[in-house]
């Protein structure tokens, strides 16, 4: 698998390491990075610089048992969820039965404000979890203190979330010193003796959620489809429910509002698109990009997910999960000492979403993106944080199968907190380490 996926990185040799970098004298196309602008107007409520320990060692794992009962429990699209067993039915919950999924749940930092919702496979169902993840604390050379995700299974997940449902008005940022969750290293896919980011040695497939009824549920774990092609981080998102955790790819597509992710793809086709920030055209790559997002309606029976909008320097475009239009390429050969700062900020009007740091073809620079919450017709996905934001005009019914009763999508009446994660969202996708510091709420001044 891994000898056929390189055969299909033609494209990404097209531009040499060495002219990527190429970037001052565009400059003045974008804002410089300066931290005081972005934050004029807005008061810190809470900081954590990872400075201390976490107290997490004598958090157990608990096994998910799955069904209301479950403290992670939320709807169709949970790992047991109807979606699935209609889609896959008896075979479905075979596949499901066949691990045990282990959980733990621990707050840290002042007042307990920030939750870490950790996720495991466990095989052989002896309580003990399978290549499990780890937050920890890590000391750089520079002295800097960080926390490190680990990764090491792609089975497993990882979030760093808001305790709390966030308030009306608010500015969640944070620093990603380091990340190595796929994505090429000077035009080399295979480093470190791993392949984008994932161990080289055997099987890692999506097994056991797929999407839509015409999937094949009865595949044993080896055959599902190899995973290796696509690796990724969510640097920063806020999703639509409370006490998010880790679960199948499937679900995340359904609960979130706004999101910066990077998803790197060994892969050819052309609705990859990135943008050049300092020309304001599309290039075709989809290697350690930055996607900005703003999520909004389109969830239909066929096509069971939000729709994505991307305002970008190239231009604002709305597409699907079948074509991607990134807003830039991040250069993660140049960390730790080149770092990162991820923003999203939420004010009476809508969402803003900011990226500061080193990119390609322009250097040093902030990319800063706003929408309103509906904008030219369109909203951004349950934006609404209480019943009285919103009177219902966005509903759409959706069924997933005949034995299913229709859900509503968005009703009026509804209500959706807003919570913020950074990591690894995915049961069954991802794998890596990433370095993070300072994440900082923030409240308006007055």
């Amino acid at each position: 698998m891994i000898k056929d996926l390189l055969k299909n990185k033609g494209f990404f040799r097209r531009f040499s390491f060495a002219v990527l970098l190429i970037p001052l004298w565009f400059s003045a196309w974008t804002q410089a990075v300066s931290d005081e602008p972005a934050r004029t107007g807005w008061k810190l409520l809470y900081e954590e610089t990872f400075d201390g320990a976490l107290v997490n060692d004598s958090t157990p794992w608990i096994r998910d048992a799955y069904g209301p009962s479950s403290p992670w429990h939320v709807g169709p699209m949970d790992d047991d969820g109807e979606f699935f067993k209609i889609a896959g039915g008896e075979e479905f919950q075979k596949q499901l039965e066949s691990f045990h999924t282990l959980r733990k749940r621990f707050a840290f930092g002042k007042d307990g404000w920030l939750t870490a919702e950790l996720a495991a496979r466990d095989r052989d169902k002896d309580g003990i979890p399978d290549g499990a993840p780890s937050l920890s604390i890590s000391t750089l050379a520079d002295g800097t203190t960080v926390a490190v995700i680990d990764e090491p299974d792609h089975n497993g997940g990882l979030l760093i979330r808001s305790t709390y449902p966030l308030p009306a008005q608010y500015r969640i940022e944070y620093t990603l010193v380091k990340v190595n969750f796929g994505g090429s290293r000077y035009d080399r896919w295979e480093y470190g003796g791993k392949f984008n980011g994932y161990a080289s040695q055997g099987a890692k497939t999506r097994h056991p959620w797929l999407w839509g009824p015409s999937a094949d549920f009865s595949k044993p774990y080896q055959d599902w489809q190899d995973i290796r092609y696509a690796n990724g981080f969510y640097y920063l998102g806020i999703v639509d429910y409370p006490n998010p955790a880790p679960r199948n790819n499937v679900f995340i597509h359904t609960h979130r509002k706004v999101v910066i992710d990077s998803y790197n793809v060994l892969d050819e086709r052309a609705y990859f698109k990135t943008c050049n920030p300092a020309t304001g055209e599309y290039y075709i790559s989809h290697d350690n990009t930055l996607n900005m997002l703003f999520l909004t309606t389109g969830m239909t029976k066929e096509k069971p997910e939000t729709g994505v909008l991307t305002e970008t320097a190239c231009g604002i475009n709305e597409s699907g999960r079948r074509e991607v239009v990134t807003a830039g390429q991040l250069v993660p050969e140049l960390m730790p000492k080149k770092r990162y700062r991820f923003a999203i900020e939420r004010n009476r009007n809508g969402y803003t979403l900011e990226v500061s740091g080193y990119l390609r073809f322009v250097g040093e620079t902030t990319l800063r993106y706003h929408r309103d919450f509906v904008q030219d017709g369109r909203p951004i996905w349950h934006y609404n944080q209480s019943p009285n934001e919103y009177a219902g005009e966005f509903d759409t019914v959706v069924s997933y199968g005949d034995q299913h009763q229709s859900v509503h999508t968005w009703p009026a009446g509804s209500a959706y907190p807003d919570f913020f994660i950074i990591g690894d969202p995915h049961t069954n996708f991802y794998e890596g380490t990433a370095f993070i510091d300072d994440i900082r709420l923030y409240v308006p001044a007055n």
